[in-house]
């Protein structure tokens, strides 16, 4: 369940999109980034045959900042 929200969440909003909306719920921009970590960490041990499709997930959508001018 968790992965296949991953794989919607990303494919379709990338991951600045999840974490404003971490951050709409509460969360600073240090705990979204946290709480994104631990959900990749999760997803990559409890379906370890999709670890390497899971990485190029996250390589691709990496969280961009605003004020980031080299990104």
């Amino acid at each position: 369940m968790i992965f296949h929200f991953l794989i919607f969440t990303f494919y379709f909003t990338g991951m600045n999109d999840l974490l404003e909306r971490l951050k709409a719920a509460g969360l600073t921009e240090e705990q979204a980034i946290k709480a994104i970590t631990i959900i990749r960490d999760f997803a990559k041990e409890k379906f370890p045959i999709f670890g390497g499709a899971i990485d190029k997930l996250f390589d691709k959508y990496q969280i961009r900042r605003d004020d980031d001018f080299l990104e």
